[in-house]
Formats: C-alpha cells, sequence, structure tokens
C-alpha cells in the first residue's frame, strides 16, 4: 500500500475499501458466506452470554433444518470465519500461524440440543419461534418475522393453493416449510419409505442420528405440510395427474444415482455404488459385501461409505461371531494425493483412526474378475498431476507404475447424478441429459407451473445451498401464483457502546476441541455417534473466542490529532498511520487483524474512536 519513501498516494488510497452502505454488514464474514444468511456471531455471542434458548432462535430463524446444520453442516461460516485470519505470534512478536476459526457448527449444534426439537415438542418449538422478538444485536428471525408481518397486515398470504413437492430432502422439504408460512398447502411426494433424501439415506447414522431428522421434519410437519412417503412420481404418481390437481410443482429429487466410470469388469456382482450401499445400510436392506473392501474416489461421500463399511464389517462380525480368512481390511483410493484431496480434513483423520487403508495418487484402470466373474482385485496406475496449471481436472498418469489392489468388494464414489426419467413427456428444455434447463434467478423450468431446486437446480453442494435453493424457489412461486413481491426491508442503525469490554483473555482462547467417542468404542455398533458435542462451560468459552464483528471502532477524523497512540496499542498491528502527502496523514486499518479489543478507543486522548455496534434488523411485505 505504500508509495516512495513510505508515502501512500492517492492512487493507493482509491484502491482502500472506504466504510459506507453495506461496509459493516460485509465485516461479518461469517453471515455473508452463509446461503440462508444465518446470523452465526448472533447465536455464537448469545451462547458465550449463557443466553442458549435465545441463540437457538437466532439460529432457526431463516433455516428450518437448524439442529442437522449443527451436526453435519459444510459450515462455509467457518472457512470465512475472521478469527481464522487473525495473525498469531509468539513471546517475541514472531508470526507463528493464523488463529482457527470460531466452531460455529459445534456451537450451533449446542444451542439446538438445549432449545431445539432435540429437547422440546414440535408445537412448543414453533411457538417459542413465533413469539421470538430478537434483541438488538441479532439479525435475521426470518420465520419470526414472516409470522408478525403477516398478523400486522404487511405481508398478505397465499389462499391455500396447494404446491406438489416432488422429493422430501432439504430442498423439498424446506421449500415445503416456506410455501406453509406464505400461506400454501405443500404436499410432499417421496419415493422412498422415509424422508429426509440423502440425510436419512446417504449421511450415516454415527454422524447423523436419525431421531434428530424425525424431530426437525416434525416441526415442518406442525407448519400443515403434508408428506407422503413411497409415493415415486412416475411410478405411483404421474406429472400430468399433478400438473392438473396443483397450482405449481417444484421437482427436487437430488442426484441420488451413483455414478460409474465405465471400467472394464466394472459391470457384474461385487461391484456398487456408494450412495447405494449407504442406502441399504439406513433402510436395513441386505447387500452383499464382502471382507475386502476398495473404495474409489476421494471426497466426503467416499469417507461415509468407507467408515461406514469398516462399521458393518466390525458389528457384523462382532454378531456372528464370523471367522473369514484374512483379515478384514477397508482401502480407500484417491485420484488426489493427500493434500488435494476434497474431503474434508476431520474426515481424513477420522478415517485413519479407524483403520481406513488410505492410498494416494492412484486412477482406475480396471476391476479384476476370475473366470467365475467374482471380483478379485482393482488395477490402478499412478496419477503424477490431477489438475492443470489453470485448475482444471486434467490428470496426468505414469502408466509405468501398476498396481493391483486385491479385494472381493468394489465402491464407487465417483459422483452422483439425479433421475429424472418421471418428467419425459412433459415438453422441458435440458441443458444436457437429466438437467432440465432452469431460470437462475426464478428457478422456473421451460413449462410454466414447474420450478426446480436443491441439486437439480445448482449440482450437488452443500446441505445449506439446498436449503437456501428451496426457501428461494417458495419465494418465487409466491409471486408466480399471487403476482405479489415478497420485500425484506432492513433497518440498518448504530449504537454506541460507551463501556464496550471483551472477556479476559479471550484474545488467548485456543479453540476448543470438540469432544468424540474413541476410536475402539466406535464399532460397538453402526450408529455409535463419533462427535460428542460440547458441554456448556465449553461451549461458552469456545464462543468467547468470537470477534463479534458487529462491532468495529468508528475513527472521528475531526476529532483526531494524529498522535499515533491507537496504533501503538493495537495488539495485531492492524493500524498504521500513514503519509499522504506534504501536509496531511492517513490511517490504515487492515480489518482482518482487528479483534475488537478497544485499546485503540481507551487509549485515544481526545475520544475520537469509538466502539460501535451496527444492527440490522428485517421485516417483511408484499407488494
Amino acid at each position: 500500500m505504500e508509495g516512495k519513501a513510505g508515502v501512500v498516494t492517492r492512487s493507493d488510497l482509491l484502491q482502500i475499501e472506504v466504510p459506507g452502505d453495506g461496509y459493516h454488514k460485509g465485516l461479518i464474514s461469517c453471515q455473508v458466506a452463509c446461503p440462508v444468511h444465518t446470523d452465526a456471531r448472533g447465536y455464537v455471542r448469545a451462547i458465550a452470554d449463557g443466553r442458549f434458548a435465545e441463540a437457538y432462535l437466532i439460529a432457526r430463524g431463516p433455516n428450518p433444518f437448524a439442529s442437522i446444520c449443527g451436526r453435519v453442516c459444510g459450515a462455509p461460516c467457518e472457512a470465512a470465519c475472521r478469527r481464522g485470519k487473525v495473525p498469531r505470534v509468539d513471546d517475541d512478536g514472531r508470526f507463528v500461524a493464523n488463529d482457527r476459526p470460531i466452531s460455529i457448527r459445534a456451537l450451533k449444534r449446542f444451542a439446538c440440543e438445549f432449545a431445539g426439537p432435540e429437547a422440546l415438542p414440535p408445537l412448543d418449538v414453533l411457538r417459542n419461534i413465533e413469539n421470538f422478538t430478537p434483541p438488538v444485536a441479532a439479525d435475521v428471525d426470518e420465520m419470526a418475522a414472516l409470522l408478525r408481518a403477516a398478523a400486522e397486515g404487511n405481508f398478505q398470504k397465499a389462499d391455500g393453493q396447494r404446491v406438489a413437492i416432488i422429493g422430501a430432502g432439504p430442498a423439498g422439504l424446506s421449500a415445503a416449510h416456506d410455501l406453509a408460512l406464505l400461506g400454501f398447502r405443500p404436499v410432499v411426494f417421496e419415493s422412498e419409505p422415509v424422508p429426509a433424501g440423502m440425510l436419512a439415506l446417504g449421511v450415516p447414522a454415527y454422524r447423523l442420528p436419525r431421531e434428530v431428522i424425525e424431530r426437525e421434519i416434525a416441526v415442518i410437519q406442525a407448519l400443515g405440510v403434508e408428506l407422503r412417503c413411497n409415493t415415486a412420481a412416475g411410478r405411483d404418481v404421474q406429472l400430468e395427474d399433478l400438473q392438473r390437481d396443483y397450482a405449481a410443482i417444484v421437482v427436487a429429487v437430488g442426484a441420488k444415482s451413483s455414478r460409474g466410470l465405465g471400467l472394464p469388469g466394472e459391470q457384474g456382482p461385487g461391484v456398487f455404488g456408494g450412495v447405494d450401499l449407504l442406502r441399504a445400510v439406513s433402510l436395513n436392506e441386505p447387500l452383499a459385501i464382502g471382507h475386502r473392501v476398495v473404495v474409489i474416489g476421494g471426497g466426503n461421500v467416499a469417507y461415509d461409505v468407507a467408515r461406514t463399511v469398516v462399521r458393518q464389517i466390525a458389528y457384523d462380525t462382532a454378531r456372528t461371531a464370523a471367522r473369514l480368512p484374512g483379515a478384514p481390511k477397508v482401502c480407500l483410493t484417491s485420484l488426489e494425493s493427500l493434500e488435494e484431496m476434497p474431503a474434508d480434513t476431520l474426515e481424513i483423520l477420522e478415517g485413519d483412526e479407524e483403520g481406513i487403508e488410505r492410498r494416494n495418487g492412484w486412477g482406475p484402470l480396471s476391476i479384476e474378475r476370475d473366470e467365475h466373474g467374482t471380483v478379485t482385485g482393482v488395477r490402478f496406475r499412478r496419477c503424477l498431476r490431477v489438475y492443470d496449471e489453470n485448475r482444471r481436472f486434467s490428470p496426468v498418469y505414469d502408466d509405468a507404475q501398476i498396481a493391483v489392489v486385491p479385494c472381493d468388494t468394489v465402491l464407487m464414489a465417483v459422483g452422483q447424478a439425479p433421475n429424472v426419467s418421471f418428467l419425459d413427456g412433459v415438453g422441458l428444455e435440458y441443458m444436457r441429459p437429466g438437467w432440465p434447463r432452469i431460470d437462475p434467478s426464478t428457478l422456473s423450468t421451460s413449462v410454466p407451473g414447474i420450478f426446480v431446486a436443491g441439486d437439480l437446480a445448482h449440482g450437488t453442494r452443500l446441505i445449506i445451498d439446498a436449503v437456501a435453493s428451496g426457501k428461494a424457489v417458495a419465494r418465487s412461486i409466491y409471486r408466480h401464483l399471487t403476482g405479489r413481491q415478497l420485500q425484506a426491508e432492513v433497518l440498518t442503525s448504530y449504537q454506541v457502546l460507551e463501556q464496550y469490554r471483551r472477556e479476559r483473555g479471550y484474545e488467548s482462547i485456543r479453540r476448543q476441541a470438540i469432544p468424540v467417542t474413541e476410536p475402539h468404542e466406535r464399532f460397538q455398533h453402526p450408529s455409535v455417534q463419533v462427535e460428542q458435542g460440547y458441554d456448556a462451560p465449553t461451549a461458552m468459552r469456545e464462543a468467547s473466542r468470537c470477534l463479534d464483528c458487529g462491532v468495529t471502532p468508528v475513527f472521528d477524523g475531526a476529532r483526531c490529532v494524529l498522535c499515533g497512540g491507537c496504533a501503538d496499542v493495537c495488539p495485531t498491528l492492524c493500524l498504521k498511520l500513514v503519509p499522504y502527502d506534504d501536509e496531511n496523514s492517513a490511517i490504515l486499518k487492515d480489518e482482518d487483524r482487528c479483534i475488537r479489543c478497544a485499546l485503540c478507543a481507551m487509549r485515544c486522548p481526545v475520544d475520537a474512536i469509538t466502539m460501535e455496534r451496527v444492527t440490522f434488523q428485517t421485516t417483511w411485505r408484499s407488494l
């Protein structure tokens, strides 16, 4: 940022972000990163203050799957957390590493277990949400705000039109949840015997207890959502009938079909799709899995598959006292190197703890079979590079390095695709086979009245992305069927905090480890929970690490005497006093380093610095 002789030039200053409309909201990076804009800072700070029930209500406001996300969300909020950007230094002031982000997902789980559907009946949860008046420090309480807007006459509900939703996954149920709030009568059709889609059939029970799913969905049903399981579109109900009987249709079937690689020997017994294995285990359906298994893939689904198989082998062996020849073995092979694997680091570490053999940098060539067609192994070749210099998928192999991994079962976890054959014949336009062409702003298809949500709209992403997609399609249907626009109005206000102080030593507290079950205890039953969650004291300590980015020092240039005292006391060196020209100077602030300690405000001799909280209150109205 500095020019010659340490002077900041005019062109340098023009590149610096100057506070203005929207600037302070952008500082709350966790909320910006969340696809449904959950006020993570709000509920984390509520936990730090011991306001646990309030924390749940803040977390639940925009997210009908808060309890589930507290356990299995990909947590883009944590990736964006400012605490993870604050430099740590040793006693001599030398940089060591950046700090670690707040454990936002685990704190959400803690709040949900205290005051969510895990703790209260569905109607009590709804009653608490409806009666919730957020504190000044909280932002989005979307559900309660919609209910209040309807009661106050600012928002006109729909007239009870019926909307059909195909698929009871997170996208379909989120659409149903919001459609019910908007005055529609949603009916959800699910082909499987249980609702929740891949949450129930793809996420293993050791990560997500089935009781949590059931209780979360019970709250959605309490809003008036009708759920019909074992009812498949194209088999039990025809799309033409839904078009006739319902005002609109949402297709939210998800990408539940395993993709193959077209390898020699891939077709035949002993080779299964990874998601097919997860579904079979979830529904207690028999699947002929051997005891020497190769899982092909390097993502989270591959680890869900491998870790599920490890548990299933251990549990079945313990129940039957089986004595199989050779030691059971699960080998996960990934095209990517360890550093490039798309799986979460925690998944990899826990997989290693549980005895999964990991082979990085190998690409499959063929499935080997004997003369009887029985799988005997997988032939691999060495992968030297997965991506080119532009990060495009362009693997390079060394055909001289060949390895055969012996096995009797192969599980493919290399991607998923949707099955939308039931849409044939209704005149939809497609971008490519299986993927309807949609308007990205409305999620509508080329056929009026048919919308899509979830994986079918944006490809396979995080659970919270599916939730956001379902909520968006509900608003599009409201516009389509009522002709009215649902508009959020945000009131921004600023509060000077006269006696702002932080918890003692908060800047030095390290991220609190989430308690987990010991590896040897995880195999007692396939549904034994690995992550145990925080207790109250640990949750409060972890929450106290939050920098509370809604608070920021505000500088009054008219009062500043350029003494430099604020820069002198700043513990993270986020402030810098620099010359602007021969007569003027400027104070530069690095927002990624600021920890909101208020030392600059306390040090200022002329009270030119105040600590201020910016708040956003959302109201809804229909236009």
